[in-house]
């Protein structure tokens, strides 16, 4: 059974989630503070982290940077701002996807099992290598990490499945509505910040010059292409 993290100071709305992700045979366990999701994160493993923006203490910005220094797995972000900035700067710092106060609760629970699912399947295909090799960059389906001259580190899931999918398509256009509803699952509506603000995540993790992208390559006015050279 899958394990979910939900991390907000509002004590009934972690209940009614935590009772509705059961129907989906999914557990959760409620922290009321970023502190101490940080410290259960420790203790437990999880699949997922629930985590709510406007928390008293450290806010859900500040707890998402400290979970994104040591974990890698999905994190939805909820919040009653309903702004563009607020959504690029979770997503900036490492947030899978990100959902609005008021939500429908199927709405959540679709997410919920989608990020899960895309986390824990296995994408190595029968007969597909698992490990792609480019020019200074190495990529492990098996452990969903890739490999540098820093290093080799994990990667965020959605950061992962979108280096992967353009990684496959090596040296063809992408338009960014081909991204979105391949990566996310979902029928695309035009918001490009999901998109830009991890491709720009992983340009700073992969690249020597982020911006002169020698990986993941800007197609203007269209979308994006991996770099056929490498």
């Amino acid at each position: 059974m899958e394990k979910i993290l939900i991390i907000d100071d509002d004590k009934e709305l972690c209940a009614l989630i935590r009772q509705s992700v059961l129907t989906e045979n999914i557990q959760a366990d409620i922290c009321h503070s970023g502190k101490e999701g940080c410290t259960r994160l420790m203790e437990e493993e999880y699949h997922l982290v629930i985590l709510d923006v406007m928390m008293p203490g450290i806010d859900g910005f500040e707890t998402l940077e400290e979970i994104r220094k040591k974990y890698s797995l999905p994190i939805l972000m909820l919040t009653s701002k309903n702004d563009s900035i607020s959504k690029v700067r979770g997503l900036r710092a490492g947030a899978d996807d990100y959902l609005t106060k008021p939500f429908d609760m199927d709405e959540l629970l679709a997410r919920i099992v989608s990020l899960i699912r895309r986390y824990t399947r296995f994408n190595q295909k029968e007969g597909e290598p698992a490990l792609l090799h480019y020019d200074g960059l190495t990529i492990d389906l098996d452990t969903r990490s890739v490999t540098t001259e820093n290093g080799t580190f994990s990667l965020p899931p959605k950061e992962f499945d979108l280096l992967l999918f353009c990684a496959k398509n090596q040296g063809k256009i992408l338009t960014k509505q081909q991204i979105y509803e391949s990566v996310w699952g979902e029928e695309y509506f035009y918001d490009d910040s999901n998109i830009m603000a991890i491709i720009s995540r992983l340009r700073k993790k992969l690249e020597k010059d982020p911006g002169t992208p020698k990986y993941i390559q800007t197609v203007k006015g269209i979308g994006y292409r991996f770099n056929k050279e490498v």
